[in-house]
């Protein structure tokens, strides 16, 4: 009996340096293998989810301390699949920070810095398609 194999073609790992950019846009058309329209809407998703979950680590500082760490490790995840790697880099200093019961504050400010800056470049992506 013959097997009958298909070859499957080697997709790279992402960088170890990253693009100059927020957004490593080579990474980005790899991962959406490049579909320009799941590209457009993956950023989206990317924006809208990384500012709501901001928006919930500031608001669990004082309230929920327990589910930080967890936002923190989703936003790094998130991150690292569309190409935002100064974002994921600085989510994960903050979960680090949140997992040791350290201050958060600086990892935290890296954050939002990182998450504006990809957002203004994703702003920047859908509006010239």
């Amino acid at each position: 009996m013959s097997l009958h194999l298909e070859r499957v073609e080697w997709m790279p790992s992402p960088p170890l340096a990253p693009d100059d950019g927020p957004i490593d846009l080579s990474h980005l058309q790899r991962m959406t293998l490049g579909d320009a329209g799941l590209e457009q809407e993956v950023l989206a998703m990317f924006s809208a989810q990384s500012a709501r979950i901001l928006s919930e680590i500031l608001g669990e500082l004082t309230a929920m301390p327990a589910g930080r760490a967890a936002h923190a490790h989703t936003l790094k995840g998130s991150a690292r699949a569309i190409g935002a790697f100064a974002v994921a880099d600085a989510a994960a200093r903050l979960e680090t920070a949140f997992s040791a019961d350290s201050d958060p504050s600086q990892p935290l400010a890296e954050l939002g810095a990182a998450i504006a800056e990809a957002r203004a470049a994703i702003d920047l992506i859908l509006r010239r398609s």
